[in-house]
């Protein structure tokens, strides 16, 4: 069984690690996903406890990452469910359509469900957990604090990402939930990152490709006004909890100048190359 580490814990071996003989880096690979579209119609309301923002609408898009070390994957959130693709969603507070499912993108780049090792989830709303259930065999990864609200939260907001995730909440998939940070692959350049704030166990991850890292935010900030002003959107579970997160992920993204992507930031998108090209 793969042993789960947080990083301090690694450091506590790091002479014996450090006399081992040095091992040629597996291939790794990054390629984002579509997973849907938005418009907030209302994101000064949503996206600021501060009144930051004016009235009016701001289109968002969902993104999701496939991770390649080696011959293991990691797929980084799930996106909206499938439904969207023929019903998309309008009410008064947003609208959110997707085009293609994350099956149909794997399938484009010749990768099949089953070979999906690891479902890392940055956090537990239903846009990032949408489409989860395709792959039942994969280990589920998630925030501590996530997992303990979907198993014990009678939070009629809850319904729907507790039915995305069914599969390990009732016992039939392996979850592993992390506290703190956790070496994804063991090797030091995938870190799930704990984030806390947004949801009590939302997470970011760090990718460390061989032309340089990149940080993918989660939700811990939305678009890009969102980090320069270090805003907190009204519905995130702590406000203490999300500015030292934001401060964390500041400080991570500059002492390791990576590439920072909000996964939802639509500008965001050309920073990485378009599917199906990945990033090495």
């Amino acid at each position: 069984m793969r042993k789960w580490f947080a990083l301090a814990a690694l450091a506590l071996g790091s002479s014996a690690v450090a006399q081992d003989q040095p091992k040629a880096a597996a291939p790794m690979q990054l390629w984002r996903l579509d997973c849907g579209n938005f418009v907030m119609k209302r994101y000064g309301a949503w996206f600021s406890d501060t009144f930051e923002y004016p009235a009016g609408s701001k289109p968002l898009v969902g993104s999701c990452y496939l991770i390649r070390n080696g011959s293991e994957y990691l797929l980084w959130d799930t996106g909206m469910s499938e439904q969207f693709i023929d019903r998309p969603l309008d009410n008064d507070e947003q609208s959110m359509s997707l085009k293609t499912s994350v099956l149909a993108q794997l399938a484009k780049i010749g990768v099949k469900p089953a070979q999906i090792k690891y479902v890392g989830i940055s956090h537990f709303h239903a846009d990032h957990t949408g489409q989860a259930r395709h792959f039942p065999n994969a280990q589920l990864i998630i925030g501590q604090g996530d997992w303990d609200a979907l198993k014990s939260s009678k939070n009629p907001g809850l319904k729907d990402p507790k039915e995305h995730l069914a599969h390990w909440l009732g016992g039939k998939g392996k979850v592993v939930p992390v506290a703190s940070d956790a070496d994804i692959f063991e090797d030091g350049r995938v870190i799930m990152l704990a984030m806390p704030g947004h949801t009590p166990g939302h997470t970011a991850l760090l990718v460390r490709l061989a032309s340089g890292p990149v940080l993918l935010s989660g939700d811990q900030y939305h678009f890009t006004e969102n980090m320069k002003s270090r805003g907190v959107p009204s519905f995130n579970t702590s406000r203490t909890d999300t500015l030292a997160s934001h401060d964390r992920f500041d400080r991570i993204a500059a002492n390791t100048k990576a590439k920072v992507v909000i996964q939802h930031e639509p500008a965001d998108i050309a920073k990485l190359p378009a599917f199906p090209a990945a990033a090495e």
